[in-house]
């Protein structure tokens, strides 16, 4: 049995743990079965991004059509947005090597571990035991059963970031973030791109107007087919064969494919750990429990980023990961807040959000104000012939405290992200930006209109 100070389970936001274990000089383990960067380097925000970045510009050169410019695109080279995507995210992955095996004081498990009792560790051959456990392991696809589906093959992402050609056409089952990226990123390739999504709506979690705008936009670039779902798949002469049907009529359709990407959700990665083996107890989805301290049941062991199946953003990852270091090291305890908790999605258009959505807000049973500004309604806006971007805010009728705050359109997540900064900072209300100049003109504006236009949805019809 080898002994430890910390044992740290993944090496997403891990990392940043053991780093911080390793400054003070305790000896560490990390234990982890796949490539070193979790999930965000290696098969998530990074590399989408890299691929995301071409396809925006050719959505901006068709676009440009609407200010005057008329642009042709020559030629996409897959093979060098690959090459770029590689190189950072092998380079990236070569330093943390580097990092983890050069260290004497830190022992990396390259394996898969599981519990065998509490804080104890098989780890291949080898057993290990340390009195403070992080489980940061995170999440995998979760492929449903489908009918022939695992014959007839599918990519995940997970292993889409391997393909070696852009296939022509693609059936993409899902209709979350990951949907809509991949479906802007291979439409712009000029794959023929077909969304099947189980939900009505595409983006569900957004606000509804949001969603409703994006499925508007992604149904001129792909077909959308929100409340259906794939029920067998066969493979043809052809490629491969989907039969899918309507949610709501039961009429059945059938689409051919050369490559399924699923991208339906995500399972926790805690039943792979057997984690129930340290008495740490799950939810009823399979993900780690823990209070508002990142405590686990069992004392000694702390959980955070989306093994805890809450908000399943690395940004968010790396601030749970600041927290759990404090609760297990630190002097006094730190309160995780999850009230500015910010995402965005790459597609197009682009989407952001932070804290409540208004459904959200009406749950909670407070009074609020909403208000909302649109785009074109700006003189940047206009210059950018952005016709149906907009920004819609959420603020407490009583506090003014800012309950949350969306965007869709251009640069959308740089204008949710100022609103994070207010949510975190003194009362928390939108008073800053009712004394602040807003530089005009500029898109920064869309929110500020946002706030300035505030009233009771209970009382008004202007929509």
């Amino acid at each position: 049995m080898r002994e430890y100070d910390l044992i740290v389970i993944g090496t997403g936001a891990g990392l940043n743990v053991a780093s911080r274990a390793r400054a003070q000089n305790l000896k560490v383990a990390i234990v982890e079965d796949g490539p070193l960067g979790g999930t965000c380097l290696n098969r998530g925000c990074i590399p989408s991004k890299i691929l995301i970045e071409p396809a925006n510009v050719v959505r901006q050169a068709e676009d440009a059509k609407r200010i005057g410019v008329t642009a042709k695109i020559e030629s996409m080279d897959f093979q060098l947005v690959r090459k770029r995507m590689w190189d950072l995210v092998l380079s990236d992955r070569g330093g943390m090597e580097e990092g983890v095996t050069s260290d004497k004081g830190l022992d990396f498990y390259h394996t898969r571990g599981e519990f065998v009792g509490t804080r104890r560790l098989q780890v291949g051959v080898e057993q290990i035991t340390a009195p403070k456990v992080m489980i940061a392991c995170g999440v995998r696809t979760s492929v449903p059963k489908i009918k022939g589906l695992e014959e007839v093959g599918y990519l995940t992402s997970e292993t889409v970031f391997d393909l070696s050609h852009i296939p022509s056409r693609l059936a993409i089952l899902g209709g979350g973030y990951k949907a809509c990226e991949f479906a802007h990123f291979f439409t712009a390739f000029g794959t023929q791109v077909t969304i099947i999504g189980r939900n009505p709506a595409l983006l569900p979690r957004e606000e509804p107007e949001v969603s409703a705008l994006v499925l508007k936009k992604m149904s001129e670039l792909s077909e959308v087919h929100v409340n259906h779902e794939l029920i067998e798949a066969k493979r043809t002469s052809d490629g491969k064969s989907l039969t899918y049907k309507d949610r709501a009529t039961g009429k059945e359709s059938v689409l051919m494919a050369d490559e399924i990407l699923v991208a339906t959700g995500v399972q926790s990665n805690a039943d792979l750990l057997q984690v129930s083996r340290t008495g740490v107890q799950l939810d009823e989805r399979g993900y780690v429990l823990v209070n508002e301290y990142l405590e686990t049941n069992v004392s000694g062991i702390w959980a955070f980023g989306d093994i805890i199946g809450r908000n399943m953003y690395r940004h968010t990852a790396n601030y749970e990961s600041d927290v759990a270091w404090y609760n297990a090291f630190g002097k006094q305890k730190v309160k995780l807040l999850e009230h500015a908790v910010p995402h965005a999605v790459f597609a197009y258009p682009e989407v952001a959000g932070v804290g409540l959505t208004e459904a959200e807000a009406k749950q909670r049973g407070r009074r609020y104000f909403t208000g909302r500004a649109e785009y074109i309604d700006t003189a940047k806006g206009y210059a950018m012939a952005e016709e149906e971007g907009f920004c819609k805010v959420i603020v407490d009728a009583e506090t003014m405290r800012i309950l949350g705050a969306h965007a869709v359109g251009a640069h959308a997540s740089l204008l949710v992200q100022p609103i994070v900064y207010l949510m975190n900072v003194g009362d928390g209300t939108f008073n800053p930006i009712a004394r602040s100049q807003t530089i005009h003109p500029a898109l920064s504006e869309v929110m500020a209109n946002a706030f300035a236009n505030l009233s009771d949805p209970e009382h008004h019809h202007e929509h």
